[in-house]
């Protein structure tokens, strides 16, 4: 099952988003040699500069995606105001399909 991991930064947190990045992109790497990304990429404020992240991933439940959701150096790190963890269909343009 695919689900789609929404975070959102804290208020005023592109210095931490900005040094933790290589190691969330180590992490996004390693979830794509698993075969487990389907898709990243930050969402932008209105200033064109990162304020959160959408991750889609695949996992065996809620409970798994929300275990992946806790490995991210960005949640670890403390960045995030909010993760949303919501199920998602690819019904249309799914390059799998």
């Amino acid at each position: 099952m695919i689900f789609a991991l929404i975070c959102t930064d804290k208020p005023e947190s592109l210095p931490l988003r900005l040094a933790t990045r290589p190691a969330h992109v180590a992490w996004l790497e390693g979830l794509d040699r698993d075969g487990r990304l389907k898709l990243a990429g930050p969402f932008l404020g209105p200033d064109g500069k990162p304020m959160g992240s959408m991750v889609m991933i695949t996992a065996k439940d809620i409970g798994e995606a929300q275990a992946v959701a806790a490995s991210d150096p960005y949640a670890a790190a403390g960045l995030f105001q909010s993760v949303d963890i919501r199920p998602f269909t690819w019904a249309f343009k799914n390059p799998e399909a």
